[in-house]
């Protein structure tokens, strides 16, 4: 039995901190450190790439994972193009964000050892531009270290403008740019790195 106030405060001190631990045991995303990229292709041969730089997300402790891809971080490279993305196709005054969601097993991805690597399949939901869309996607997680595990695309996610309603922006931007064709089809890659915070 502790009887000693000071041994009592210093019990409660340790097991608030353990609560404190277990509540931010959650992985999240290094913005900086990941890439979410995609590739259009135009008329005849020509196929440019373009990234987000703005993206947030999270695993929590039940291995449910989303990522939150902000629509007005597109940079292809060229400002005037990127302008034309944000307004004529994803319209972000309506749609700031494409979401991306799934689960993963995380006890087994953390019982990687630094330098061990795991593919998987699994399945994921996209929510852009008002719609949603299921997919499966093969990815190959790396556990860079203790802090630390990575999560990459092993084949590129292959997005259809029709199922998220972009047909009519990817139109538009074809009359503006005076093209004969853009492709509906966009392959989209990531690699993503998620830290123990």
């Amino acid at each position: 039995m502790l009887r000693s106030p000071v041994m009592l405060r210093v019990v409660l001190a340790l097991c608030a901190l353990s609560v404190v631990s277990v509540a931010r045991a959650d992985w999240v995303l290094d913005g900086e450190s990941s890439r979410v990229s995609f590739v259009s292709s135009k008329s005849g041969s020509r196929a440019e790439v373009s990234r987000f730089l703005g993206l947030k997300g999270e695993v929590e402790a039940d291995g449910q994972a989303q990522l939150r891809v902000e629509l007005e971080s597109v940079s292809s490279g060229i400002p005037k193009r990127d302008e034309l993305l944000r307004k004529d196709l994803f319209e972000i005054t309506r749609f700031p964000l494409a979401l991306i969601g799934t689960r993963l097993d995380l006890p087994s991805l953390l019982n990687l050892a630094p330098g061990a690597q795991l593919e998987l399949t699994v399945p994921l939901t996209v929510k852009l531009h008002g719609q949603a869309s299921d997919h499966l996607v093969e990815l190959l997680v790396t556990r860079l270290d203790e802090q630390r595990f990575q999560v990459v695309t092993l084949a590129p996610l292959v997005l259809q403008a029709e199922d998220y309603d972009l047909l009519p922006g990817l139109e538009k931007l074809r009359q503006l740019a005076n093209l004969s064709h853009i492709n509906s089809a966009v392959p989209v890659s990531a690699v993503l790195i998620f830290v123990n915070r």
